[in-house]
């Protein structure tokens, strides 16, 4: 809708003019009006009118006066000049000034509504070849970014190498990232990972930010850019979690493989997307899941079956009944392992631990019905289980009720919990074990078993893990079988340059230096 701008000196002629004609059916709305020349200019400039309809004769200012200083601003607008007489001089001057209609009172509508419609017309087309046009540049790139992303339609072939520099899509590597809220009730997120990333980039040539299907989608373009993000990452990266409040702590980030070409970015956009769709395997506090922690896709994935349902059952009432926390432990990190594997999805898996939960309690219940084991009520375990976002909350879940059983059943000691959690960092070091997601496996709360840990062995939980990593490090590297980074990750550091730090915090010397001082000997 174009603006209009009515002036004269007579509010009984500018009631007439705004109602003369349907200025709306036009493709106009009056934007005010003004009852003399200085009034008229300071409008014009504070308003931008398209349209100016106006009387030459005006106080203060006479109309082509207006006409002649808006100019010289560079106002470029169109004008209709309206007067009480015809007077060949002043048309012939104001069309000097670029206005294209002057027009005689009494004003007829036919001969208004003819020039509006003109003036229209010509609006029409100035938008089209130049902003419009602007416009049209900025969908089509937008289209074509969508395109090379999502791999909906491929790379368009009439894309050359000029277009491609233009488009600003020239680089060596490019990977996508999804973001979300990482607090999932809360819908979109709080914080625009994008504009975190115009400031850690000083530049937004780097990266584009598009929306699909109401995921937010950036694509890092460059060493540079994507360089950037790992350092971004590392600092989240390891154990220490995000402060309160930081824009990192309301962000949850998904990242697909690195490409080298136009037509492989849909790849790492699908890793992504695959990654979004698997955040209910992410261990507590997880903030990032990087394309590594996909699924072997060449593997056959494995069924949720009912012969493992019944193979589960059976193993942990057995358990429960022998009062052996360590095997209940390890079974239920067994569990998660092959839910991981499935490749189902959660409202599948929350089927299955659910059924799991309510076989395992009626078969206790019969074992030992004279005991009153206050077990939870069905559709209360239905609901929990159905509302929790994560594997992690279930399995955590199934633990807490284990340990309830064997407590009303027996009296477990403390030493024998300790060499059971012992045991179980000794076999599963490799893994991103912590205290955190230990603690509920073997019935106790975190803060108070790491007390019980510390004043028992000798030393923290974290420490005592990180000198069974570095002595399985130590039997690898002198094995010459494997690089320094393969061994990093077999012992459980996703980070080969905080592995560096550990091994010379405990052994007092690099990696590198005691394989070589070592293999001398």
């Amino acid at each position: 809708m174009y603006k209009v701008l009515i002036v004269d000196d007579e509010a009984l002629i500018r009631d007439g003019l705004k109602y003369i004609m349907d200025w709306e059916a036009a493709g106009f709305s009056v934007c005010g009006e003004a009852s003399n020349g200085e009034e008229a200019l300071r409008l014009i400039f504070s308003m931008h009118p398209d349209l100016v309809l106006m009387d030459i004769r005006m106080p203060k200012m006479q109309g082509l006066e207006v006409v002649k200083a808006s100019r010289q601003q560079d106002f470029k607008g169109r004008f209709i000049i309206t007067s009480g007489y015809s007077d060949f001089k002043y048309a012939q001057e104001a069309m000097r000034y670029g206005v294209e209609f002057y027009l005689t009172k009494p004003i007829e509508e036919e001969e208004l509504t003819a020039s509006v419609n003109k003036i229209k017309l010509s609006l029409d087309s100035e938008i089209r070849s130049s902003d419009n046009l602007e416009l049209l540049k900025k969908k089509a790139k937008n289209v074509i970014l969508h395109e090379l992303i999502t791999g909906k339609e491929g790379v368009p072939a009439h894309l050359d190498s000029a277009d491609i520099a233009d488009l600003e899509l020239d680089a060596d590597i490019y990977q996508i990232v999804i973001y979300e809220n990482f607090n999932r009730e809360l819908g979109s997120s709080s914080y625009s990972f994008a504009e975190l990333l115009k400031v850690s980039n000083r530049a937004d040539h780097t990266f584009n930010h598009i929306e699909d299907d109401r995921k937010d989608v950036i694509l890092l373009k460059g060493t540079y850019a994507v360089n950037r993000f790992y350092d971004f990452l590392s600092h989240y990266d390891k154990a220490t979690p995000p402060q309160k409040g930081s824009p990192m702590d309301t962000l949850f980030l998904a990242y697909g493989r690195p490409v080298h070409t136009l037509h492989d970015i849909h790849l790492s956009y699908e890793d992504a997307c695959m990654l979004i769709s698997r955040r209910f395997f992410c261990t507590q506090g997880q903030h990032t899941l990087g394309y590594s922690a996909l699924p072997d896709m060449e593997q056959p994935a494995t069924a949720l079956n009912p012969e493992k349902l019944s193979e589960f059952t059976d193993y942990l009432s057995g358990y429960l009944q022998t009062f052996n926390r360590k095997n209940v432990a390890e079974t239920l990190s067994r569990l998660e392992q092959y839910l991981y594997d499935s490749q189902e999805d959660s409202s599948e898996i929350k089927l299955f631990t659910t059924d799991l939960y309510l076989r395992i309690k009626e078969k206790i219940s019969l074992l030992y019905n004279t005991l009153g084991i206050p077990f939870l009520p069905n559709s209360t375990v239905i609901d929990f289980i159905g509302k929790k976002n994560y594997l992690y909350e279930i399995i955590a879940f199934l633990a807490e009720q284990f340990e309830m059983v064997m407590s009303a059943a027996g009296s477990p000691t403390r030493s024998s919990v300790l060499d059971d959690i012992l045991y179980y960092i000794d076999h599963n070091y490799q893994n991103n074990i912590k205290l955190e997601t230990i603690a509920p496996l073997f019935g106790y709360n975190s803060a108070y078993l790491g007390k019980i840990f510390n004043k028992t062995v000798g030393e923290s939980f974290n420490s005592y893990v990180d000198h069974i990593r570095i002595e399985h490090s130590k039997t690898l590297l002198l094995q010459n079988n494997y690089k320094v980074y393969e061994i990093a990750e077999r012992v459980g550091y996703r980070n080969v340059d905080y592995f560096h730090k550990k091994f010379r915090k405990y052994v007092g010397e690099s990696p590198a230096e005691f394989r070589k001082k070592n293999m001398e000997q």
